[in-house]
């Protein structure tokens, strides 16, 4: 069963937890990637800490 890192709450990395879920199912015209590895971009961890919340 694949696996997302989601979020509910802004904070640190003790808000982050992993869940599984259901795979999706690509309609007419798109395609189902498996991905071997993932990255954070730089500004990703002032969105999760709430520092652009009021954008």
């Amino acid at each position: 069963m694949p696996k997302a890192v989601r979020y509910d709450e802004f904070g640190g990395i003790e808000v982050l937890r992993v869940d599984e879920v259901d795979r999706p199912v690509p309609e007419s015209g798109q395609v189902l990637v498996r991905v071997k590895a993932a990255g954070v971009n730089p500004g990703e961890p002032a969105i999760r800490t709430g520092a652009m919340a009021g954008r």
